[in-house]
């Protein structure tokens, strides 16, 4: 109702009366930006086009490279004189907000790229140790040639990397940026710079496996969509999923493929204690073309009410098994029980009755850890008293 951020310039310090928050400028943008400390450090640097000088030289990944950011914008330029790479984008729904917020670009060809990069006074061994050129036989040549480019951020907002999707017909339909000192694809996640203030404000995320449908997801509305980087979520990126304790939604395509990555994802998300669930597109969809054919209600309400990971990781494991055959339904209930003993003793007592149920059989014959440790217990608590104490007890 009334003005309550106060900054003051003269003690470069702000402070919020209404929430308590205050600090100086690097807290600020800790707290807004979402950022650690160093990186918070970085992103000031960079916005005031100032040189840090690092003393842990040991660590690579803290070397800043201009490289990255002037190519970014130099295929983002060539966008628009590309009507090939612009028809595909508007076919698929792409809309130029979209284009000019996810700094979507163009790549040509590989002669053209060496070209910019010469020119720019940028070296080509830095241009090799960043994973945008390659050198073999003498020969140098860019690694992304007639491609539509998606930039790849880091969680600061620093340009890391680069996905390229074919237009042209080139074998691999998508590819990444190699493992650099910058880019480490199994720790980041395509568009979570975009999305870690939504992430933060509604304590939800959602996971996707491309970059069309972490586009297509925020042009709907959706800004808490992220990508995996063309490999499968690890225990690497849990560190970054943690940040602000969001719910995890994984929304992943219905094919063998879509099914096996979200199956992967969800044993390792269930098993460190994540909460949230999978929705799967069949039908041949993915969450774009869901975004882009489809209402936005049946969206929603699909993310609202996701199968919850233990759920979804048993009905795959028993959706493997023939349960009219006696001797697959004990395969089944082994492999089930497997992975139940990784979860907390309380998630194992509560999804015991599930397992059950499915597999038609009596809770009683799953056994799981906490049973089979209380009956290891029960002897070495007998060895523990003395014969002399054990007789004297009795006679008493």
């Amino acid at each position: 109702k009334s003005p309550s951020f106060v900054i003051s310039p003269q003690k470069q310090i702000y402070h919020c009366f209404g929430c308590g928050a205050g600090g100086d400028a690097i807290k600020f943008v800790m707290e807004y930006e979402k950022l650690n400390y160093p990186e918070a450090i970085e992103r000031l640097a960079d916005q005031n086009n100032y040189t840090l000088h690092y003393t842990d030289n040991k660590n690579p990944q803290k070397q800043r490279s201009q490289l990255m950011e002037k190519l970014s914008q130099w295929y983002q330029s060539l966008l628009t004189t590309m009507p090939t790479a612009q028809a595909y984008l508007n076919e698929r729904g792409v809309s130029m907000a979209s284009i000019e917020k996810f700094g979507i670009g163009y790549a040509p060809d590989s002669f053209k790229t060496i070209q910019f990069i010469k020119s720019n006074q940028f070296s080509m061994a830095e241009a090799v140790e960043l994973g945008v050129a390659g050198s073999e036989g003498g020969r140098e040549y860019a690694r992304f040639m007639e491609r539509i480019i998606f930039p790849i951020h880091a969680a600061n907002g620093a340009s890391v990397g680069f996905g390229g999707r074919t237009i042209t017909g080139h074998q691999a339909k998508y590819i990444n940026s190699p493992q650099t000192a910058l880019f480490n694809k199994s720790r980041l996640l395509y568009a979570y710079d975009l999305a870690k203030q939504a992430i933060y404000k509604q304590r939800s995320i959602i996971i996707t496996e491309g970059y069309l449908d972490v586009v297509m997801l925020h042009q709907a509305g959706f800004n808490q969509a992220v990508a995996t980087l063309g490999t499968a979520l690890t225990p690497e990126h849990l560190p970054l999923l943690r940040k602000g304790d969001p719910r995890v939604i994984m929304a992943y395509d219905g094919d063998n493929a879509g099914r096996a990555a979200a199956f992967k994802a969800s044993k390792l998300l269930s098993a460190s204690g994540f909460d949230g669930g999978v929705v799967i597109f069949e039908g041949g969809l993915d969450p774009a073309d869901m975004v882009h054919t489809g209402p936005h209600d049946t969206l929603n309400a699909m993310f609202l009410s996701p199968q919850p990971f233990i759920e979804f990781v048993l009905e795959e494991i028993l959706r493997t098994f023939d349960l009219r055959n006696p001797k697959a339904k004990e395969q089944a209930l082994h492999e089930s029980i497997g992975y139940l003993k990784t979860l907390s003793p309380l998630l194992q007592e509560e999804y015991k009755n599930f397992l059950a149920i499915r597999l038609a059989i009596s809770p009683s014959l799953i056994r799981l850890t906490q049973q089979h440790e209380n009956q290891n217990r029960a002897p070495l608590m007998t060895n523990a008293y003395d014969v002399w104490e054990l007789s004297l007890i009795k006679s008493m």
